[in-house]
């Protein structure tokens, strides 16, 4: 009897183990392709069609004429607030060379708010409105602000979060050259 019970704890043991191992591989397996899937430095920019907030289709992808400051941002959220002037000024001073693109979190934002701080601001580039997070799950935007500089060949170059203006104009500067 009591053999049996050792061999009975044995069989459970290693089925236990078995499971485990292939549950936990699968989770590996899980986290990898996600990680791989994320929009990231020499991959391609995800296409993504939006309108901005005049009512005019922005496309986003692929070959393009000038390199792209892609920054999402929403509102409510202060280090945003922060980072627009600099969008602005960057705009202002490389606007012929670079175009750049700020995609509202629309889908956690009001419009009347985001019309509000674009006149507060002053902000002249184009405002992306993505009502249904359509960008935010492209681009796997799990913070705000998040910025992509793609490059003319539609290939992300960098991943940025919030940088001092001169950082900023710097990495501008350089993806510019590309």
């Amino acid at each position: 009897m009591k053999r049996n019970g050792i061999i009975s704890a044995i069989i459970i043991v290693i089925i236990g183990a078995t499971i485990y191992q292939n549950w936990s591989s699968r989770q590996e397996r899980a986290a990898a392709l996600q990680e791989s899937s994320l929009p990231k430095p020499g991959h391609a920019a995800p296409a993504l069609e939006l309108n901005n907030l005049e009512g005019q289709l922005i496309k986003v992808g692929g070959k393009r004429d000038k390199p792209l400051v892609l920054n999402y941002w929403a509102s409510w959220c202060l280090p945003c607030q922060a980072e627009l002037p600099d969008l602005q000024w960057l705009h202002e001073q490389y606007g012929d060379q670079l175009d750049i693109y700020g995609v509202n979190a629309t889908i956690h934002d009001e419009l009347k708010l985001v019309q509000a701080k674009v006149k507060e601001f002053g902000l002249q580039f184009p405002i992306i409105m993505d009502p249904e997070g359509v960008g935010l799950d492209l681009y796997k935007v799990g913070a705000i602000p998040m910025t992509y500089l793609i490059d003319r060949n539609g290939m992300i170059v960098e991943v940025l979060y919030i940088l001092h203006k001169d950082e900023l104009e710097r990495r501008v500067k350089e993806l510019i050259k590309l």
